[in-house]
């Protein structure tokens, strides 16, 4: 597990999801590493540019179908 949060920033918004659409699904990329991009989902409102402050950066979110 990770020791610190991680920053990341969201760089595209792919799409809602959960039983509500309460979830959006993000790629976001991280501040200390611009090369590494993961997708996560997020709850509550999020923009494009949004700065994520990430518990946990080693797992990542599935696609929406």
């Amino acid at each position: 597990m990770d020791a610190a949060p991680k920053l990341a920033k969201v760089t595209k918004i792919l799409g809602r999801t959960g039983r509500q659409g309460g979830i959006t699904q993000v790629r976001v990329e991280f501040l200390d590493d611009s090369h590494r991009s993961i997708i996560r989902n997020v709850k509550g409102p999020v923009r494009e540019h949004d700065i994520l402050c990430l518990m946990e950066s080693e797992r990542e979110a599935r696609r929406l179908r």
